[in-house]
């Protein structure tokens, strides 16, 4: 997943910070705001999924 979000989003993502932690959390948040939790959805994302939130909050359009 790494490799999709530092190859989708080219230029425009500064950082990428990933922080352990326990009880089946998989969170994403981009500028402060979450855009995927596994904990609110009951699974993992799926291909593709966290790239489209993540370019649907930058006001990008999809690009698959």
């Amino acid at each position: 997943m790494t490799a999709e979000l530092l190859d989708g989003l080219k230029g425009r993502l500064e950082t990428v910070t990933l922080i352990p932690s326990s009880g089946g959390r998989f969170e994403v948040s981009v500028d402060d705001k979450r855009v995927y939790s596994k904990l609110e959805t009951g699974r993992f994302p799926e291909d593709g999924e966290v790239l489209r939130l993540i370019r649907a909050h930058l006001g990008e359009p999809d690009a698959s």
